[in-house]
């Protein structure tokens, strides 16, 4: 049964892929997209940290990551997920939006191969840090997006080196895929 939300988020499909794509890489993509990741992004998208993503922050967030929505198509596919008296969605409010979006961008209900869907989902990832596609996440190429997400270290090249040294395992001065893999895996964030 399609909701008001589906519908809208059709819409917002739509212009989505009519927008800018520069970063067309970044995808909600799996179910299996874990909490502690979701979260992150929840976290991440809470400019003001008061709990809540409002329209204002998500069409900013999705702007910086180049998909560009038009605001009252967004508005509408989000209203059917804020509760009653909410300026915004909750960290529960935005799961719910997240598997209404898998369901109508790429019909995900069913249960996936979790191994096959999490490695598809760091592959996608991975390439949102590598710009230049050559397979490895330099300094300034974590700095560029750190900063497009308006995180802090985007404007400290010092932290950024930090980063990538504390898992270039290999000590390259960059983070291969296998090496992005191993920290995505191992980071442990704790649930609040």
């Amino acid at each position: 049964m399609e909701t008001a939300g589906d519908a809208a988020a059709v819409q917002c499909k739509r212009s989505l892929g009519q927008g800018n794509t520069s970063s067309s890489s970044f995808r909600l993509r799996s179910p299996s997209l874990n909490k502690v990741r979701l979260r992150r992004i929840f976290d991440m998208f809470d400019k003001n940290n008061d709990g809540m993503i409002t329209l204002d922050e998500l069409s900013q967030a999705l702007g910086l990551l180049g998909l560009n929505a038009d605001m009252a198509e967004l508005d509408s596919m989000i209203q059917s997920h804020i509760q009653p008296g909410n300026t915004g969605l909750t960290y529960k409010d935005f799961e719910d939006l997240h598997v209404s979006l898998n369901k109508v961008f790429f019909g995900l209900d069913e249960v996936v191969d979790e191994e096959a869907q999490d490695e598809s989902d760091l592959s996608e990832a991975f390439k949102v840090f590598d710009e230049d596609r050559d397979g490895y996440i330099s300094a300034r190429e974590l700095q560029v997006v750190l900063g497009k997400l308006g995180l802090q270290e985007g404007g400290e090249i010092d932290r950024v080196q930090q980063m990538i040294s504390s898992v270039d395992s290999n000590h390259d001065g960059r983070v291969d895929f296998f090496e992005f893999k191993n920290m995505m895996r191992c980071v442990i964030v704790p649930s609040s």
